[in-house]
């Protein structure tokens, strides 16, 4: 018998949960500018900043940095990696929550 599924430590912190799955609600592809993901999540530019680094360093998001115009943008979005520890943490999630539900293999 198996223990019970392991929560992703890198998601599981509050912030980065809410960063997360805000990202995964884009479409495949799309990017959200630094700003508008500040303001959805009612979050202070430092805050998510801290946020988004960590979940970065995890390779669960990609920032890019441009322009629009001749103003500097700051684009997010969640990588392909990122989707799938996402995948696996609410499917961990959804186990702890209903263990006669069966646990999603992990790839």
């Amino acid at each position: 018998m198996t223990g019970p599924p392991e929560l992703d430590p890198i998601i599981h912190v509050q912030a980065r949960l809410r960063v997360v799955s805000t990202l995964a609600t884009l479409a495949e592809g799309d990017r959200i500018t630094f700003p508008r993901l500040q303001e959805i999540l009612g979050m202070t530019a430092g805050n998510l900043s801290v946020h988004l680094r960590k979940l970065e360093d995890a390779r669960y998001v990609e920032v890019t940095k441009t322009h629009q115009g001749r103003t500097p943008a700051t684009l997010v979005r969640l990588s392909r990696r990122g989707q799938l520890a996402f995948e696996e943490y609410t499917a961990a999630l959804l186990a702890l929550l209903d263990p006669t539900t069966p646990a999603k293999e992990s790839t």
